[in-house]
């Protein structure tokens, strides 16, 4: 993983992003700011009253200098916004008085600099929830021309003393609560490409409580159906299921009950049935397995925007920009 941060920040060097945070004065993000203006790879953009974001930044004892702070109240481009704004969300009954209050909130206002070509990426969600993330995102943005939903997932490290990192994907553990068969394809299909840009070669499993049919019933069905459906998407990808989970990690298990899979025993990139396996499951990673989990990263928008943990800390907002700039 070491190496993938690497050529991501090399990458950066060569062609700068500007990355909004929607939470500027948070001590979490001005840490995280004052190191990347420090590498002088990217430009955070912090929104939020100039004033507190430079106390903030001064109590803290976070250099800052070289960001652009933006107060969404005091926008000099606030009537061009508002009338873009209106015009995307006209549908909807949008009007400029009903759309200023909304646009001087952090998430809406920052997803709007994106469309305006004023920034690159945002990383939000050290105070918003999920969902105010995307949300903006979904109204504004949209999602990218053959994909019909916004997906998430996390990639998981594992550092080793030898150096050779175990890095694992799982989807969909944070926005879509119980997809169907297509929408688990398009997870899979967004996850796959995700995994390569961290230097996975993906074998992706598709996860169920059943293996290769040992088990019935609906969600048994889903994911069989599903992930019949990705191998015909795909079909120079591994993938196979369903399998559980022992199934799809363990050589020993796989030999037992599936010898003949390409993926089982060996899988890397995890698709789980619904929002409850996959939250879950890349918790117990990372909590027991001692994996870091960087994520949600989000996936199928016209651009890149991300989503932080309410819990996350000043590494995990440095590691998520890197990782959002790197995508835009």
């Amino acid at each position: 993983m070491a190496y993938t941060f690497k050529v991501m920040i090399d990458k950066l060097k060569k062609e700068p992003k500007r990355i909004v945070f929607t939470e500027g004065s948070d001590p979490r993000i001005l840490e995280a700011a004052s190191r990347l203006l420090a590498s002088n790879f990217l430009t955070p953009i912090l929104l939020g009253k100039v004033d507190e974001v430079e106390k903030a930044a001064e109590v803290e004892g976070f250099n800052i200098r070289g960001a652009v702070i933006i107060d969404p109240e005091n926008y000099d481009k606030m009537d061009e916004m508002v009338d873009m704004f209106c015009e995307l969300r006209k549908s909807k009954g949008m009007t400029p008085e009903k759309a200023r209050p909304i646009l001087s909130k952090g998430n809406y206002f920052g997803t709007m600099l994106i469309k305006m070509g004023e920034a690159d990426c945002l990383l939000g969600g050290a105070t918003y929830s999920t969902a105010d993330t995307v949300r903006p995102a979904l109204q504004i943005i949209k999602t990218k021309p053959g994909n019909k939903i916004v997906s998430s997932c996390f990639i998981l490290v594992r550092p080793a003393a030898t150096g050779d990192n175990m890095v694992l994907a799982m989807a969909d553990c944070a926005i879509n609560i119980k997809p169907n068969e297509d929408e688990l394809v398009e997870i899979a299909r967004e996850t796959v490409n995700c995994a390569k840009v961290f230097g996975v070669d993906p074998k992706v499993a598709f996860l169920s409580y059943s293996t290769l049919g040992s088990g019935s019933g609906e969600d048994v069905d889903k994911m069989h159906n599903a992930c019949a459906k990705a191998k015909a998407e795909m079909p120079d990808v591994p993938i196979d299921g369903e399998f559980q989970f022992d199934a799809a990690v363990s050589p020993v298990v796989a030999r037992t009950k599936c010898p003949n899979s390409p993926v089982a025993g060996y899988a890397n990139t995890f698709i789980f049935p619904d929002i409850n396996a996959g939250n879950i499951g890349y918790k117990i990673a990372q909590r027991l397995g001692n994996f870091d989990a960087y994520g949600p990263i989000l996936l199928g928008l016209n651009a890149q925007i991300n989503d932080l943990s309410r819990g996350c800390n000043a590494q995990e907002v440095y590691s998520m920009a890197i990782i959002t700039a790197a995508l835009a």
